[in-house]
């Protein structure tokens, strides 16, 4: 299962960003980026717009982890 906040918050360590920087490009509060690291689900647009900010494709595990789901509903 994906847990997107646990994905976001490790790739803002992995570019060594900090959460200021992040919440200043979001236009939030630095708290709001502490509640998004603990969500298990997200919307679709503040999704859109952390992978614009981070440059990175955040869509991507759900596409991975439907394939994956795909793939073992296809096994005999």
């Amino acid at each position: 299962m994906v847990h997107i906040g646990h994905l976001i918050e490790e790739e803002l360590r992995r570019q060594e960003r900090s959460v200021a920087w992040f919440a200043r490009k979001l236009y939030c509060e630095r708290t709001n980026v502490y509640s998004i690291f603990k969500r298990q689900s997200i919307d679709t647009e503040l999704l859109m717009r952390i992978s614009e900010v981070l440059h990175r494709n955040l869509f991507q595990p759900y596409v991975e982890e439907l394939e994956r789901r795909e793939n073992l509903s296809t096994l005999p």
